[in-house]
């Protein structure tokens, strides 16, 4: 029984397939490639996609990406709003078929006596020339290991993916055989067969482990002894992802998410509503010591985090909502829970970090960097690398977003990443190395400053004076910058003003050197938060305190005189002070009052400057001793 027809033409359908979603369908029309909706009145997109007519397409749930091949003999993969990101040379034959693998990753191409394995982004990994006719049709095996094609001499060919490597620092691991891996150690050349009882489905070396999927079972191999393996039976079998964080990893199968430790043992496995796992890949999930990071399928401005030790949603359960589309996250892998953060990229390529820890207030969403294509954390300390437009940027210190926005500039490392040609990806970034694959396929390998990283661990460590003596010793003003930023973030102001001395922002030396003759603790510490732009907190932390004239001067002196005057209203205190310094600044620029509140408490009272001033001095005196009755009373404790 015909349900519905969802598209008619004067011309042959050669080719049909489904959206991720399921809510849209892609058709050839000879030279053009239609996508559907099957909404009624949504719009349809149309483009020409080939010089010849069009025989077949493919559309991958997990990446989003189009495959078609024509009559012009040459394959073509698209994004779903028909942006070309590749075109292949013209081959002798019209292609006949291409099939993505079910993880995205790889897809397979089929012409006259030809078949082409291609990596997701294009670039050809190997070429086979099996005496088969034409390659009609490719279908691949669910664990995305093998692939079977129906031939035009009648028969169905069969072939196998082999040859992967995986690299981390000395290592490099070679699936040989479908049953058989290879390791070598570059350092001494030294060789290791790894033997397995069924064929390999997945595999990731990262943190000193390699994690290798089967079909039935999960080896844990440490990279100080190949040879006694942990082995332990999957529930599902086919996984399709491994993710590696320092203290654990990750498996993904069609069943859920599983965490388990490196000796073996479960730990958690988050739940979340409406998930799918099938279309989970490293773009959409991140891991580290603590944290889970998923994005969300349904709704893709949203992030899902868990802890890692439980599984269940981070903080009180808030999740982190986006205003655009995202499209790739990552989280940050050194450091305390409290200060972990996620970067992510959204749909318009711009670059954005927030902190993962939710609790009550809503935590800033802040801008990095424009123009984004890929990213990558450091695994031994929090630096950021990213590809940005045509230049290659590394933030050596994020979280100076937090800090000191004005420095952030001078906390980056630049190059031209002109030469790694149209949409490189960054691979790995161990150490000091990144590792950026170029389109058409082949690495290059970056080595950054080793500095940075060694004053990441002198700062986690506290050991302040071997920091500044590191950036004594290297000179550069990017390593001088990350330290004063990471001085403020730690509340150690002696080195904020040594290094800030040191970049010449000798304006934040004399404010630093205002906080540091402050009478009370409280208002040195409201001040340490104003310097970081965090003013709301600055006020809240003085009111808490019970200095209510200071809450009040910092309304004043950020000429925040509505805020000024409501809080001197609502304490019953100071309400002339307010009045005065507002009458100041307007005969200061010629000006009249027209604010209704302060012409109404401004009738008929007169201001003596001489009586203002002996109030704040009394107010400064009371904080003083204040501060001074509070440490001799701590001083008394500690002689008791």
């Amino acid at each position: 029984m015909l349900r519905s027809t969802l598209a008619q033409q004067g011309i042959p359908v050669y080719s049909v397939a489904w959206g991720p979603d399921s809510e849209k369908v892609l058709y050839t029309a000879g030279k053009q490639l239609i996508i559907k909706p099957l909404q009624p009145n949504a719009k349809v997109l149309q483009w020409k996609a080939h010089d010849g007519i069009i025989l077949k397409v493919d559309w991958n749930s997990v990446n989003d990406l189009i495959l078609s091949a024509g009559e012009d003999c040459k394959y073509k993969v698209w994004d779903s709003y028909g942006r070309g990101l590749y075109s292949s040379q013209p081959h002798e034959h019209p292609i006949t078929s291409v099939a993505w693998a079910p993880d995205g990753e790889l897809f397979a191409v089929g012409s006259f006596h030809t078949l082409r394995l291609c990596d997701k982004t294009g670039w050809s990994y190997a070429l086979e020339k099996p005496n088969t006719g034409s390659i009609f049709n490719i279908a691949w095996s669910i664990d995305g290991t093998q692939i079977s094609g129906a031939c035009g001499n009648g028969h169905v060919v069969f072939a196998h993916v082999v040859e992967q490597r995986w690299e981390w620092k000395n290592f490099q691991v070679t699936l040989t055989k479908r049953r058989t891996m290879q390791v070598r150690n570059v350092l001494n050349d030294a060789v290791d067969l790894l033997e397995f009882r069924d064929r390999v489905i997945k595999a990731s070396l990262n943190h000193g482990h390699l994690v290798v999927s089967t079909s039935l079972q999960c080896y844990v191999f440490s990279t100080k002894n190949w040879n006694t393996p942990l082995i332990f039976d999957l529930k599902e079998g086919t996984v399709s992802l491994i993710l590696q964080a320092e203290r654990h990893f990750l498996l993904v199968d069609g069943g859920g998410i599983y965490l388990h430790s490196y000796e073996g043992r479960f730990i958690s496995s988050p739940k979340f509503p409406g998930m799918r796992t099938d279309i989970l890949n490293a773009q959409t999930v991140s891991l580290s010591n603590d944290t889970i990071a998923i994005k969300d399928k349904a709704d893709e401005k949203i992030i899902f985090l868990f802890e890692a030790s439980t599984g269940k949603p981070l903080g009180d359960g808030k999740l982190l909502s986006h205003k655009n589309e995202i499209s790739e996250i990552a989280l940050d892998q050194k450091g305390l829970t409290n200060d972990r953060k996620i970067a992510f990229i959204d749909k318009n390529r711009d670059l954005y970090i927030t902190s993962v820890k939710r609790f009550g207030k809503e935590e800033q969403i802040i801008k990095l960097g424009t123009m984004v294509h890929t990213l990558a954390w450091c695994d031994t300390c929090n630096i950021l690398c990213g590809i940005q437009d045509t230049r290659f940027t590394v933030w050596y210190y994020p979280n100076t977003i937090y800090v000191d926005r004005d420095i952030l500039p001078k906390t980056l490392y630049e190059r031209d990443a002109s030469e790694y040609s149209k949409n490189p990806h960054i691979v790995s970034f161990v150490g000091n190395q990144v590792t950026i694959r170029r389109a058409d396929g082949s690495l290059v390998h970056i080595s950054i400053s080793p500095y940075p990283a060694i004053l990441h661990e002198y700062v986690s460590s506290s050991k302040w004076e071997d920091a500044v003596r590191l950036c004594r010793f290297v000179k550069e003003q990017s390593l001088w910058a990350c330290l004063a930023a990471m001085a403020v973030a730690n509340r150690d102001m002696v080195t904020a003003e040594i290094a800030y001395a040191a970049t010449g922002e000798i304006d934040k030396v004399r404010y630093i050197n205002a906080i540091k003759d402050l009478p009370s603790k409280e208002s040195k510490m409201a001040h340490i938060l104003m310097f970081s732009g965090n003013i709301q907190e600055a006020e809240t932390l003085l009111l808490q305190a019970g200095l209510i004239y200071q809450a009040i001067q910092i309304n004043i002196n950020l000429y925040n005189w509505e805020r000024a005057l409501e809080l001197a209203v609502k304490y019953k205190t100071h309400v002339d002070t307010v009045l005065a310094y507002r009458q100041k600044f307007l005969e200061t620029f010629g000006k009249q009052e027209t604010n209704k509140r302060y012409l109404q408490y401004a009738e008929g009272l007169q201001i003596d400057w001489e009586k203002i001033k002996a109030k704040i001095e009394m107010e400064i005196t009371k904080e003083r001793d204040r501060s001074t009755s509070s440490q001799s009373v701590k001083n008394m404790g500690l002689k008791h």
